[in-house]
């Protein structure tokens, strides 16, 4: 028996450039017959998926050393059985349908397509910048030098923390400089460097709002230190509450905290800082999304009040997209190298491709325009998520309207939340419930995380009514129940 794998130069392109094929040239068995039965099993086991490219015929018999007639014809019959089809100008793939046979016993079924997804956090990705990304990410590529190549600086590009520190300025009141500025892997991997760095310091304990986003209490838990939940109410976290608590760091969204929407009163800035000068911790500021205000006036950054006992941080994946993967933290002098040294040992640094491609992006305002470009969208899109709030949930009350990408739907005491999600998922609309946000998620009040950023205004408007029917489903059942 030989194996062979196809890794020709001259294939085409679009093919897996390995594919493992056995042929048994000493049995009794055709090699035609042999080579369907290899494609049949591997499309079955699924080792080759739907829509994957094959090798031209004439390839894979050259690497095989069969015929071109063995490919051609075992090609033909596998088309016949369903398995395979040839279109003109891209080849043969793995068919989009299969047939009933080719079923891979206990594999999940494939989801069905779903309606509006009304997930908060997401922009629109159809208003990407791809025009200005693509230019900025050429001329990062063709000024990249070709006497020497070594692997980026940890802190990230030098190019990238000098524009940040300007634009972090400029834009959200932050008081840094270049050399106090950690690149990261969005806001996600800043936090959890934060926490290392923290730990290693001998901490045991960082506060966190209660409600949060309940992955970054997760992360907290996963990096070794113990979440202690703080309360949140419309004037944002408790600071009363928080001093009674012996803590590193707190984590807060004081521009826009998440899930409710609320907004860190000018008072409880004031004690939040004043609390960290005091006890000696840091605040962690996590400002995902301040960028989108629509009812108010910009609030600067809390970093700007304290820059020695904050620890700011931002990222692109709600002013642009989460596939860019590119965070910042503005830290305080005396944590700076304690960061840097986590980010070594966690990835060694960001690509560099992406953070050049963002340094131009932000030098030559493309960041301030597209923002200005999509404000006005957002705030359309907000108005008429609440307009048909009002009208198919009209026993919810939304609140968190003045900014960001998502509204807090608060539902009546009686309603199941997680029901209610279900019931959505049902009628093809994507939402999530807010219950997993809580400490504790038993006591949580129920309410939706309505988000309208990725969605169109006539999505919202159906996505919305079928909430509104799935509403009146529950209620229906528990009052039947």
């Amino acid at each position: 028996m030989t194996s062979a794998r196809t890794n020709s130069p001259d294939g085409a392109a679009g093919f897996p450039p390995d594919l493992l094929v056995s042929l048994d040239r000493a049995g009794g068995r055709g090699l035609r017959l042999q080579l369907e039965g290899e494609l049949r099993r591997a499309i079955r086991g699924g080792r080759l998926q739907i829509g994957t490219a094959l090798p031209p015929s004439r390839v894979l018999a050259h690497e095989l050393g069969v015929a071109r007639g063995v490919v051609v014809d075992a090609y033909a019959q596998l088309a016949a059985e369903g398995y395979l089809e040839a279109r003109q100008g891209s080849g043969t793939r793995v068919r989009t349908s299969q047939p009933a046979d080719a079923a891979v016993a206990g594999s999940a079924a494939p989801p069905r397509d779903v309606g509006p997804r009304l997930l908060g956090g997401i922009p629109d990705p159809a208003s990407f910048p791809r025009t200005q990304w693509q230019r900025h990410y050429r001329a990062a590529i063709a000024g990249l030098p070709t006497a020497t190549v070594a692997y980026p600086d940890p802190r990230g590009e030098a190019t990238l923390r000098a524009a940040l520190a300007r634009y972090l300025g400029r834009v959200r009141a932050v008081v840094t400089r270049p050399d106090r500025i950690q690149v990261c892997g969005g806001f996600t991997q800043g936090l959890v460097l934060v926490c290392r760095a923290l730990r290693a310091r001998g901490a045991t304990h960082v506060a966190v709002e209660d409600p949060c986003f309940g992955y970054h209490r997760e992360l907290i838990a996963n990096a070794g230190l113990e979440p202690v939940p703080i309360p949140v109410d419309e004037r944002g976290i408790d600071t009363g509450e928080l001093a009674r608590h012996e803590v590193a760091a707190v984590l807060v969204a004081p521009a826009h905290a998440y899930p409710t929407g609320a907004v860190l009163a000018p008072a409880r800035r004031n004690a939040l800082v004043e609390w960290a000068e005091a006890t000696g911790a840091l605040v962690i500021e996590d400002d995902y999304d301040a960028e989108f205000r629509y009812d108010r006036a910009p609030i600067g950054a809390l970093q700007g009040l304290r820059p020695d006992r904050v620890v700011y941080g931002g990222s692109v994946s709600k002013t642009l997209s989460p596939m860019l993967r590119v965070g910042w933290l503005a830290a305080p002098e005396d944590l700076v190298s304690d960061l840097r040294r986590e980010k070594l040992y966690d990835d060694i640094a960001t690509g560099t491709l992406d953070q050049l491609a963002l340094a131009r992006f932000l030098e030559a305002g493309d960041l301030a325009r597209h923002l200005r470009r999509v404000r006005p969208l957002y705030r359309r899109r907000r108005d008429v998520t609440l307009a048909a709030v009002a009208r198919h949930l009209p026993d919810a009350t939304a609140s968190g309207v003045a900014a960001g990408l998502h509204l807090y739907v608060r539902l009546p005491d009686e309603c199941d939340e997680r029901a209610l999600v279900r019931a959505a998922r049902q009628r093809g609309v994507l939402v999530e419930g807010t219950a997993r946000h809580w400490s504790d998620p038993a006591a949580a009040p129920p309410a939706l995380v309505l988000g309208y950023g990725a969605a169109g205004e006539a999505a919202i408007e159906q996505g919305v009514a079928a909430l509104g029917d799935a509403y009146a489903a529950v209620r229906t059942a528990t009052a039947a129940a």
